[in-house]
């Protein structure tokens, strides 16, 4: 990313991939506490930009834009916003016409906007009947969960058992989602009912713990496994965005060894560590292969 001019009042100007983005008011604070300005968060956005288009590509995308920072007042879009380059390419369903992030002039021309979050459709434009993965979504109950990785490791031990690869991801804000890759043959009803069996099961086993009430007030402090998100017309954190909160942090895939050591939380990810762990490892997500459930569905639907 090239930049040919920069001023703390006037726009600056940046060449990415043969088109010229105007970044206005660059040395706005985006993060102030982290000392994170505009265009210091456009070129965090250019090193996430392989990882981040990767998962949103042929994806409906919703975005939060925060135009005073992350503190500040915020809104969902998801409509494109007009007036838009040409290298801005639309998706449209049910009459929204939705920005296919799948550029990243178009990732930065979204963060100058202000779109400090990322949130990616389960469904695909190419084929949006059949996902091509299965996500279980851990959502605590109160704001500060210390107990958020113990469960992901239960989960991730469960799965285990039932011969299933996965990965675990921070959402980036207080949960953690578990993806498991799958072969793209099976329905979101059918991975829905598979999400239902283990609900209940952790739900039963660990009643300290887990609960598959859908009722906020009705949880106390106990850990939503929300099968139910995953679904055609919903949405994730994509893996690797950015989170408007306290920190910068960024929605980042672990390694199941993390998860069983403990010790981790997940604002311990954010955009001035994040590249040093993208480099290490590269994309966690790409280390399972996209997996066959029929084992499992069978077991299911004989009990």
């Amino acid at each position: 990313m090239n930049r040919t001019s920069s001023s703390a009042k006037r726009p600056a100007t940046v060449m990415v991939e043969g088109q010229e983005i105007t970044v206005t008011n660059p040395e706005k604070p985006l993060w102030p506490e982290q000392g994170i300005t505009k265009l210091m968060y456009l070129e965090k956005l250019a090193v996430l930009s392989p990882f981040l288009l990767k998962h949103c590509k042929d994806r409906y995308l919703t975005t939060i834009r925060y135009p005073h920072g992350y503190a500040g007042k915020s809104f969902y879009q998801k409509n494109c916003p007009e007036p838009k380059p040409d290298f801005v390419q639309i998706a449209v369903s049910e009459g929204i016409s939705y920005v296919h992030l799948d550029n990243l002039p178009t990732l930065l021309w979204l963060g100058n906007l202000a779109c400090l979050e990322f949130h990616a459709s389960f469904d695909r434009i190419s084929e949006p009947e059949l996902p091509t993965e299965w996500i279980l979504d851990l959502d605590p109950s109160r704001e500060e969960e210390p107990r958020i990785i113990e469960a992901a490791a239960l989960v991730g031990k469960m799965l285990e058992s039932m011969k299933i690869e996965s990965v675990p991801k921070t959402s980036g804000a207080t949960g953690v989602q578990i993806i498991v890759p799958v072969q793209q043959k099976y329905t979101f009803d059918q991975l829905r009912g598979l999400g239902q069996f283990v609900g209940d099961y952790l739900s039963r086993a660990y009643p300290q713990l887990f609960t598959v009430e859908r009722l906020t007030k009705n949880r106390g402090d106990l850990i939503y496994v929300d099968y139910l998100q995953h679904y055609k017309g919903k949405t994730i954190a994509a893996p690797y965005t950015p989170r408007a909160r306290f920190g910068a942090p960024v929605s980042t895939p672990l390694k199941w060894e993390e998860v069983y050591a403990g010790g981790i939380k997940p604002a311990d990810f954010h955009l001035l560590n994040i590249a040093e762990r993208l480099q290490r490892y590269g994309d966690l997500i790409d280390t399972v292969k996209p997996q066959d459930l029929d084992h499992v569905l069978r077991f299911i639907h004989a009990k």
